[in-house]
């Protein structure tokens, strides 16, 4: 028996595909991709978005965030104009450090290793995201402690946000992730072998790629789902 179902569905925009997951406590979860590293999980009557930025989605259209999780300070991850677009003072906000020091809000602080539970069904772990490769390590070094968030909710479902990450040894770790999801644009995040070794040594029970494009280097998606048949279920959706 599948772990939970998989539909195909749409949100408030035709042009947001969603994808809706029965969770391990039979609540359901609906994951909403809207560009490159945006998206929107909805569980529980709660919104919560990764990384908005508003060249990817019209924010102020969409429902108001009781939690947006920020994973680094580039501007094609943290985008003030899109987060006051979705908040409210009822709003939480999870980041980084270096985010948390780039604008002056409220926010809980996370470095890898750290842990927080913005509500009584979800519980987020902070690991470390970093490029490994040589002359990469500029784009996101170690030190700077990036962040990628593992999220555990709805009776135990597990969702990774990568963040922007090349495969570390921490990535190449994790164990138990229903939902993997992994950056693949070069020359800044993953490379198509490094995505299949991270997705062989992982094994989640769903992997999309995201984070895919907007570089002069074209990513082999079509080689990457490949790659992996026989491995996991690869879900393609737009996120270049």
């Amino acid at each position: 028996m599948a772990l939970f179902s998989l539909f195909g569905g749409s949100s408030k925009a035709a042009t947001y595909p969603t994808d809706t997951f029965t969770a391990k406590d039979g609540s359901e979860i609906r994951i909403t991709f809207f560009r490159h590293a945006s998206l929107a999980i909805e569980a529980k009557g709660k919104h919560i978005y990764a990384d908005p930025v508003s060249e990817f989605a019209e924010y102020a259209r969409l429902p108001k965030a009781d939690l947006v999780l920020v994973t680094h300070s580039h501007d094609d991850h943290l985008d003030r104009a899109a987060i006051d677009d979705l908040t409210t003072r009822a709003s939480q906000i999870v980041c980084d450090k270096t985010s948390a020091e780039a604008f002056d809000f409220e926010c809980t602080t996370m470095t890898p290793g750290m842990t927080t539970d913005p509500f009584a069904w979800l519980h987020i772990e902070a690991r470390p995201a970093y490029n490994t490769s040589e002359g990469r390590t500029k784009f996101h070094p170690r030190e700077r402690e990036d962040c990628g968030y593992l999220l555990t909710l709805c009776g135990g479902t597990r969702i990774y946000i990568p963040g922007d990450t090349e495969d570390n040894d921490e990535l190449l770790a994790l164990r138990d992730i229903d939902i993997l999801m992994l950056p693949v644009n070069q020359p800044y995040t993953m490379t198509v072998e490094q995505a299949v070794r991270v997705v062989k040594a992982v094994r989640p029970k769903v992997f999309y790629p995201i984070h895919y494009g907007q570089t002069d280097t074209t990513t082999d998606i079509d080689r990457l789902a490949a790659e992996l048949e026989g491995v996991t279920e690869v879900r393609i959706r737009p996120m270049d």
